[in-house]
């Protein structure tokens, strides 16, 4: 009796699930970023020098965890008349919350906040997304939800076909006058909070005629088929005392953290950064990259929109050197004969990816390790990245933050030291085929210098550089070069995994999965 009970159980969720869809969006409404800002304060602040740079747009790169939390938080402070956020992930942590914080302070000062967030990468809670859409100045919408919000996880599964396309886009958008583009999400180990990962990462802060091309991308995204209003897919709002109760809550968390180590020092950091002048910018052509957001409608080998199709019409050709950053790392075939078409022409390639013990991500690695030795054959300066414990550099004996363990997760390219890519596209089939992305190709060399003269001379010592060597029985083999800070060097298998770790990843590597990857 009690397993024919469970049996009709199961039949009875798949059967709810099957006939749940998603709703029409007949009574949506469209909006658009606003132009007439530039009476705002940043646009007072900002337009005089975009003035005198005619054409261009200004960078500064934010490689600091904590600087770039705090440049939202400055931006989302200063907004005037419209705040647009999109990411993948939001996390309901401490540099969440302190985000989420100074949305709702925007939100009060009579902003229009319009939040576009995935719906399987974020993971939020309904009803939290219903209460901070209750402020009547904030719009929350889900991209390519699940249609079932009770039984979500069935539903992934039920809906694989169609939820398995994701917005892997991550930018913040200030009174359409600047904004942040890059690979961070919004949660603690992209901003250097946690204490058990830290994620080497990248933004850059814009500003000029590039930022009205990041918003009207966000604006395809956000009056796209795929954008749900939260309260169309719950099928009702939020209760009545719904965002009173939730700013009890953040506020109560926030106010729990103000003595720890991290707030402490992002509190002295931003001190320091308002006493001191404005932050350096450098200028030059921008160029906006981004996926159609119709993307996930079509077959993945349909280029139509792609980000990709639109870099390869700027005819970005190296001369000299290329750099390639990609946490995950998955070139395929056509991507190593096309690494090896540039060596051919001389060019230096130098790819950064995450090792086997530092990635986040083991199904990645599965799928780039088959393609190590063709790369080394192609003549690529292979490294793959320590996962070094890293400590908090102000302090002086251990770190207040504890220790974490670093992994990459910038996503950058850097062409001849004169251009380039900063955005949310990792070098693999997902990016490539499945995910939307979204990304801003910049022309200027201080910039492209500063992050190739920032990394290049320490690869030695943060990452293990790879090599193919010959055995006595003139077998060849891979070999992992370890320097250590006081330059003697050693060569190692694999290092720091297990021999279990290493036959999991094996396995993994047979499963025909790499176009989800």
């Amino acid at each position: 009796m009690t397993m024919l009970r469970s049996t009709l159980a199961v039949f009875l969720v798949l059967f709810l699930s099957a006939c749940v869809s998603l709703p029409p969006q007949a009574d949506r409404t469209a909006t658009h970023a606003l132009e007439d800002t530039n009476t705002t304060r940043l646009g007072t602040m900002l337009m005089p020098e975009v003035h005198r740079h005619p054409d261009q747009s200004a960078f500064h790169l934010l490689p600091d965890g904590i600087d770039a939390l705090l440049a939202r938080i400055v931006l989302t402070g200063q907004a005037d008349r419209t705040l647009d956020l999109q990411y993948y992930i939001w996390h309901d942590d401490l540099t969440g919350r302190q985000l989420a914080d100074g949305v709702l302070r925007a939100a009060d000062r009579g902003v229009r906040v319009r939040v576009l967030l995935d719906d399987l990468g974020t993971g939020a809670d309904d009803k939290v997304l219903l209460a901070i859409a209750s402020h009547p100045n904030i719009q929350v919408r889900l991209f390519n939800p699940v249609a079932s919000r009770t039984f979500k996880t069935l539903g992934t599964a039920l809906e694989f076909g169609r939820v398995n396309r994701r917005m892997h886009n991550k930018s913040l958008i200030a009174d359409n006058q600047a904004a942040i583009l890059g690979g961070r999400n919004i949660g603690d180990e992209y901003f250097g909070a946690s204490s058990d990962v830290s994620f080497g990462d990248l933004d850059v802060l814009t500003f000029g005629p590039v930022v009205h091309r990041v918003s009207s991308a966000f604006d395809q995204f956000w009056n796209s088929d795929a954008a749900y209003p939260i309260e169309s897919l719950t099928g009702h709002p939020a209760a009545p005392d719904a965002l009173a109760m939730y700013r009890v809550k953040l506020t109560a968390a926030i106010a729990a953290q103000q003595d720890s180590p991290y707030v402490v020092q992002a509190k002295q950091r931003l001190a320091k950064l308002v006493a001191a002048r404005d932050p350096e910018f450098s200028w030059g052509k921008a160029t906006l990259l981004y996926d159609d957001p119709a993307k996930i409608t079509r077959s993945p080998d349909d280029p139509q929109g792609h980000l990709l199709t639109q870099f390869d019409a700027l005819s970005v050709t190296p001369d000299r050197q290329m750099l390639i950053i990609s946490p995950y790392f998955v070139p395929g075939k056509k991507g190593v004969e096309w690494m090896r078409a540039q060596t051919a022409r001389g060019v230096r390639v130098t790819i950064l990816t995450n090792s086997l013990a530092a990635t986040d991500v083991a199904a990645v690695h599965a799928g780039y390790q088959r393609y190590r030795k063709n790369l080394l054959d192609a003549g690529v300066h292979l490294y793959e990245l320590k996962p070094a414990e890293t400590e908090d550099p102000t302090a002086k004996k251990k770190s207040l933050l504890g220790s974490s363990k670093a992994s990459l997760h910038a996503k950058t390219y850097v062409f001849d030291r004169t251009s380039i890519f900063i955005g949310s596209m990792n070098f693999d089939p997902r990016s490539i085929t499945l995910n939307t992305e979204i990304g801003v190709y910049c022309e200027s060399d201080a910039i492209a210098a500063q992050v190739a003269d920032g990394l290049e001379p320490k690869l030695d010592q943060i990452a293990w550089r790879l090599e193919e060597r010959t055995d006595a029985n003139g077998a060849s083999r891979i070999v992992w070069i370890d320097t250590a800070p006081d330059g003697t060097v050693k060569e190692l298998d694999e290092p720091g995994v297990s021999s279990m770790k290493r036959i999991g990843i094996w396995f993994l590597g047979l499963l025909p999965i790499e176009s989800e990857l």
